[in-house]
């Protein structure tokens, strides 16, 4: 069995680590079968969190406020995962919104994982769900609430230990697997796109649920299309 890890869970606006963002992080670090660190902190994604989010995560608007950008922790979070592969349920989910954020900051991030959805799929097939929630019930985990993420990242992390309880022996328990996105580094608003949404955004008298600052050279193009579709030019 891997015993030394970094269980990660984060808590996201939506599914697409392309155009969604990062709003929770929660990471536990686990060395020769010990807990020995936690990492958590939330993380204000300069944009409206949707209330379909606030009711799956109680994550609000308010709770993200004050808290740092992704830029501001990302170094810190790299270096508390280190050399050591990150684990977590349908792992490839995190690994691709941190890539994307890596990849943002001009860093690499290239990482071994361990998936515990992939080991439950294997050694559960007769199972109807093998959503986290469903197997927390199955295995009476109860670590703490279900969609925060150091919560989350806990449970797979006690998940994992159940799993190897039932198949010791099978080798997929000395393996991790190689974690693959494929991202390139998004360019970020220019200079002109920002002047002339923020002429648009003050003329039409739209109200935006991002920070245009925020946004990348390609998102502020996109936002720029629509408005001029929904509202005409500049007079």
């Amino acid at each position: 069995m891997i015993n030394s890890y970094v269980a990660i869970d984060l808590e996201t606006t939506g599914i697409n680590p392309t155009e969604d963002r990062i709003i929770e992080i929660g990471a536990l670090k686990v060395l020769k079968g010990n807990e020995c660190g936690i990492y958590r902190t939330f993380i204000n994604p300069r944009r409206q969190i949707s209330e379909r989010i606030t009711q799956i995560t109680g994550i609000d608007n308010e709770m993200v406020s004050d808290a740092p950008v992704m830029e501001q922790v990302l170094e810190e979070l790299l270096d508390f995962i280190g050399e050591l592969p990150i684990l977590g349920h349908n792992i490839l989910f995190d690994y691709s919104f941190l890539k994307c954020a890596a990849v943002s900051a001009g860093k690499t991030f290239e990482k071994d994982g361990i998936d515990t959805l992939r080991l439950a799929r294997k050694f559960l097939p007769e199972l109807s769900s093998r959503k986290l929630e469903y197997l927390c019930e199955y295995f009476q985990i109860n670590p703490g609430n279900s969609h925060r993420a150091l919560d989350d990242a806990r449970s797979a992390k006690i998940l994992y230990e159940k799993l190897y309880e039932m198949k010791p022996d099978d080798e997929a328990f000395e393996q991790t697997i190689r974690l693959e996105f494929g991202i390139k580094k998004k360019s970020p608003i220019t200079p002109a796109q920002l002047k002339y949404l923020k002429a648009l955004v003050h003329t039409h008298g739209i109200a935006l649920e991002v920070e245009p600052e925020s946004l990348t050279k390609n998102e502020a193009s996109r936002m720029i299309d629509r408005i001029l579709s929904t509202y005409g030019r500049i007079s």
